[in-house]
């Protein structure tokens, strides 16, 4: 059984939280992006919706310091997670905001997966590897967004693409995907998307598990 394939376009701001016991109620699902402060999350998510200002964007890293929902049906929503990193933040806030991204990537039920966006020219730094421990741990599927992909040339965007799908293949049970992306161009819209509707549309991991016959 599946769920429609929300549209986009029709994205809504719902609310923000500045903690996690201020999210919106824990059910339907949603698919979060994380990101560090200079990656690009709010402009991916504008450019995935086709709506310039839905997530605000900033020349200074580092503004969204709210966990962030959007409505997209009665049951689906995007959520723009805290740029890690803080640029000009204070450490004692980064520690703050570090644990209400783990708490919410590993407690929130109706979250059905993680877009993590990684300039290309800088991918998988220390706070990467922490958010995809943190997913997979979590037994959640995290679709890797190499970022800004307009920036290298097409040869140089294809070799690092291939070297993260190298280090992505290190992680469990095929749990980590990547692509390019740019939001300027509106390249890998399609495919994201397409990431994103089979996490929002398949209901069959909800369904209840058999009871096992031994007990």
């Amino acid at each position: 059984m599946a769920l429609p394939a929300p549209d986009y376009r029709r994205a809504a701001f719902l609310t923000s939280a500045a903690r996690f016991k201020q999210c919106p109620p824990d059910e339907g699902w949603e698919v979060a992006f994380a990101g560090r402060s200079n990656a690009g999350k709010s402009s991916a998510i504008n450019s995935l919706t086709g709506q310039a200002s839905l997530a605000r964007t900033s020349k200074t890293p580092g503004r969204t310091q709210l966990i962030n929902f959007f409505a997209l049906s009665d049951s689906q929503r995007l959520v723009d997670l805290p740029g890690y990193g803080f640029a000009k933040v204070p450490q004692a806030v980064k520690a703050k905001w570090m644990r209400e991204l783990e708490r919410y990537l590993q407690a929130r039920q109706s979250l059905r997966g993680l877009i993590l966006l990684m300039d290309i020219r800088h991918p998988f730094r220390d706070f990467d590897r922490q958010m995809l421990e943190w997913g997979t741990v979590a037994g959640m599927p995290v679709h890797v967004l190499l970022t800004k992909a307009d920036k290298l040339g097409r040869g140089a965007a294809k070799s690092a693409l291939l070297a993260a799908r190298k280090e992505a293949s290190t992680y469990p049970d095929d749990m980590v995907s990547v692509q390019l992306f740019s939001a300027l161009k509106h390249q890998g819209r399609e495919e994201l998307t397409a990431v994103i509707d089979a996490w929002l549309t398949d209901e069959s991991v909800l369904e209840p598990e058999e009871p096992d016959p031994e007990f």
